[in-house]
Parts: C-alpha cells; structure tokens; sequence
C-alpha cells in the first residue's frame, strides 16, 4: 500500500520529558491522538483515488491531467518533509503538530469545496505541504513521550499497525463516503479526524523545550523541491506537448540539474536535508532504488485499475474499494513473512528480486484484462500476487534503508526513504498516466471516437499499456536489487533507534 513518511530529523535534538511528568495514563492517550493524526494523513495515500473518477466527472478535467490530483499530494508530501521535520525543531514539536493538524483540515476543506480542477490540486498540495509538518512532530512526540523501551516498543507497534492499515481503511471508507454521500467527503472526513486529534492535542501533549540550535537547509529545500517538480512535470508534459517539445524535455534537463545540484549541496551545507554518508552503504542504496520502483509501480497500480473497475466494467465505488482487498491481504502476508521468516535466515539478495519478480508477473497478467473479465477468475489472482510482490519488496527494503545507520542518521534515514517511495510514486503515476493517454490517443487515430465500443476498447488499450510499463519498473527493479544487495543476512545493531516505516 501506499505509504506515508515518518520520523524524527537526523541530528533532531529531542529533550526528553521528566518520566513522571506524563502518567502512564496520559501517555496512552496522547498514542491515541498521535494514531488519529497518522490515520487521518495515511488515508488520504488511498482515500482520493476510489472517489476520482467522480471527481473527474463532477468537475470535468481530462484524462491525461487527472493524475495530478495524486501527483500533488505525493509529491509536496515526499520533498517537504525532510524540511517539515526541522521546522518542527525549530518550532517546537507540539506548536508544529497543531498547526500541520489545522492546515491539513483547512486544505482538505477547500478540496472537499473544490468548484474546479486547479482548486482540487491546490488543496491537494496544500494537504501535502501540511502533512510534512505533521508527520515528523508526530514521530517525535511519540519518542519524548513514551521513555521506557518496552513501553515504545509497544508504542511504535500500535502506531506502525495503524499506518499499515490505514491504505486498505481509505481504500473501504473512499467507496462508502462516494457511493453513500459525494466524493468530496473523501476530503471533508479528514475534519472530523483533525478536530479529535487537536483538541485531544491541545489538552494533552506537553511543550518540549525548541532546539535553539536547529538550523533550516533553505538552499537544499528549494532545490530538491524545485528539481523534483520539474522532473514530474516534465513527465506530465509529454502526453499533450510531445517528448520532442521543449516543454517537455526542458523541464526534465532542468530537473536533473537542480537535483544534481542538490546533491553538490548536501556536501557542502553545515545542517544537510540528507546527508550523503546514509546512501553509500550497498544494501541502503540498493533499498532506496528498490523503494523508488516499487513506488512507482504501485500508484499506478491503484489509479489505473481503479478506472478499469468504476468504467470498464461498472464497479461502484465500494465494490472498488473491497477488490482491492486481496491485494492487501498478500501485500500483509508476504511482509510479515519476509521480516520474521525469510530475510532473517536467506538475507535480502535472494528475497528483494523475488518480490519484484513476482510484482512483475503480476503486472503482466493483468495486461490480459478485458471487457468480460470476471472478478474471481481474472482479477483477483493478478491482485493476490502483485500484493504477494509488492511485501516481498516493500517490508525488507524499507527495514534495511535504515538498518546499521548510526544513531543520529536513524530519523533522516527512515524520513528519506520514505519520501522515496513518495517520489517514485509522483514520477510514475505522471509517466504512467502519460504513456496510457498516448496510447490511447493512437488507438482511437483514424476510428469514430463517438462510438462508446472503440473508446471503451481504447481504455483497455490505455490501461494494459500502463501495466507492461509497470512490470518494466519491476524488471529493473529485479536487476538492481540482484546487483547491489549483499550476499548473507544482515547484521543489525540492538543500540539503534527505533525507525518506523509505514
């Protein structure tokens, strides 16, 4: 499922609360408020793409710009929130965590009230642009306020149980709220959410003292921000101005040269957004791309089959919701037994390309799907093992990101490659979107677009094109984490920080 970024700032210095100041009893109460919080950020990864195609409908924008209402929030999500998270050092945590709670409701308001396309992506970066702020002071609130270790471990479970559900909740409540009341409550629920865990907030969380010596990467912010936006929308771009136009390949020349300036400047800045030492151990590196990749395939996944299900074949928008269930099952299942069973007796060189085999297989079958394909016999076993895939992948990857970093790299660690799987996922659902409306296009070229047969037959067209694109994703995938990942099974430090990865 798609996931969200979380964690503390790498040279974050947290002043830990007295240990009788919070009673046992309150500690639990703020883990509510904080899970509220995630829940409410998590569920906006899903919640928006089973109530698109109404969303399309209602407000009438077009195919190939349709992904940026998924592109916004995940792209603003994933390059602020290495910055998000020295805000809230600098801010102070509790100040940061409700204003992120506000902003998030405000965003999410005006996206619930959308009268147009361009409102609807503004809000949708807007919620982004909060949920940066909010996510790092919620990791860090959770760390100050639960000392003991047994007590955070418990702590950390609850809350990393609650991101990893949260995808499979939006996907369900995503279909209720649309089919029962109006795509725009997928955006209005998020008040409800935002007022229980303000004001449980406001009454319970204590002030932590501001670290006067945080300092603001403004140069990194900009160009990392700025490189990633260029390089999307230049994706975005080859679907209605060509690759050969300068709107297109321009805006991803200058991408790469902001990003690579970034890099230039994370080796000289005295506070970076990412030190560079946390990407130069092989099985980091290898897990950063394999999360990159597995992102971009994902979101693909979920806004193309989403269409496929609501306008190919009719599915109302809860029945979406529920088929994609099987998916998460296997996505839980191959997790749970990649991190306990397989990867801690095999290491990740043989598991990491398994899992992206196996994603790629799964792709490639659904490329079979028609306008008669029933569910149980030709969407289901696709989706149960691109979920299978997809764990294989996802659990030992984000896990290995962070482990044997030293202790003060833990946060940027587990924030950088969570804002990774983001960005994978904003570059291939712009490219994806990109190289289905092409095919499209070139389907229906010289044939009567008024005639519902061809246009749905160019939809088929469009999606299994998607899909082949993705199993690519996938195949490289399989040869870079072949290459990079160590032999044997890692080795892990008892000392290190806790990292949660959702």
């Amino acid at each position: 499922m798609p996931q969200t970024p979380t964690d503390t700032p790498a040279d974050a210095k947290v002043t830990s609360l007295p240990p009788g100041q919070v009673s046992a009893r309150h500690r639990w109460w703020i883990l509510a408020v904080i899970g509220v919080a995630q829940l409410m950020v998590v569920l906006d990864a899903t919640i928006v793409n089973i109530a698109l195609p109404s969303a399309q409908k209602d407000l009438g924008f077009s195919d190939g710009d349709r992904q940026w209402v998924v592109t916004a929030y995940a792209l603003a999500f994933g390059s602020l929130l290495l910055l998000g998270g020295r805000i809230a050092d600098l801010f102070g945590r509790k100040v940061t965590f409700l204003v992120g709670l506000v902003g998030f409701a405000g965003a999410s308001a005006l996206g619930g009230a959308a009268g147009s396309f361009e409102m609807l992506v503004a809000a949708r970066a807007a919620q982004g642009l909060f949920g940066a702020l909010l996510a790092p002071a919620a990791l860090s609130l959770l760390t100050v306020t639960f000392t003991d270790a047994k007590e955070r471990a418990k702590a950390f479970g609850v809350y990393g149980a609650i991101a990893g559900a949260g995808g499979a909740i939006g996907l369900l409540l995503g279909g209720v709220l649309t089919e029962y009341l109006d795509w725009r409550w997928t955006l209005y629920v998020n008040l409800a959410f935002a007022v229980v865990a303000f004001v449980g907030g406001a009454l319970l969380l204590q002030r932590t003292t501001r670290d006067k010596s945080a300092t603001i990467d403004i140069p990194g912010a900009v160009l990392v921000g700025s490189g990633l936006f260029c390089v999307v929308y230049g994706f975005s771009n080859a679907e209605s101005h060509d690759w050969s136009s300068v709107q297109t390949w321009g805006f991803l020349v200058a991408g790469t040269v902001l990003l690579a300036a970034f890099t230039w400047w994370q080796t000289r800045a005295a506070h970076p957004l990412l030190p560079l030492r946390v990407l130069l151990d092989r099985n980091r590196g290898a897990s950063f791309v394999s999360v990159l990749l597995i992102g971009a395939g994902m979101f693909g996944v979920f806004l193309f089959l989403t269409y496929y299900l609501q306008q190919s074949l009719g599915y109302t928008p809860i029945k979406t919701g529920l088929a994609f269930l099987p998916m998460v099952a296997g996505l839980m299942v191959a997790s749970t037994l990649a991190t306990t069973v397989l990867v801690p007796r095999f290491g990740p060189k043989p598991i990491v390309p398994l899992g992206m085999g196996i994603s790629a297989a799964g792709m490639v079958w659904l490329t079979g799907l028609d306008l008669d394909s029933s569910y149980a016999a030709h969407i289901m076993p696709p989706l149960i093992v691109a979920g299978l895939g997809f764990g294989l992948v996802m659990a030992p990857a984000m896990s290995l990101a962070t482990s044997g970093v030293a202790a003060e790299d833990s946060g940027v660690a587990s924030a950088a490659v969570n804002t990774m799987q983001q960005v994978g996922g904003s570059l291939g659902t712009a490219l994806l979107n990109t190289l289905f409306s092409s095919a499209v296009t070139d389907y229906i070229a010289g044939k009567n677009p008024k005639d519902p047969m061809v246009m749905a037959q160019a939809g088929l067209e469009g999606y299994s094109t998607a899909y082949w694109w993705s199993a690519a994703f996938f195949a490289v995938g399989l040869v870079v984490s072949a290459l990079l990942y160590r032999r044997g099974v890692p080795t892990t430090d008892p000392d290190a920080a806790p990292a949660v990865h959702m």
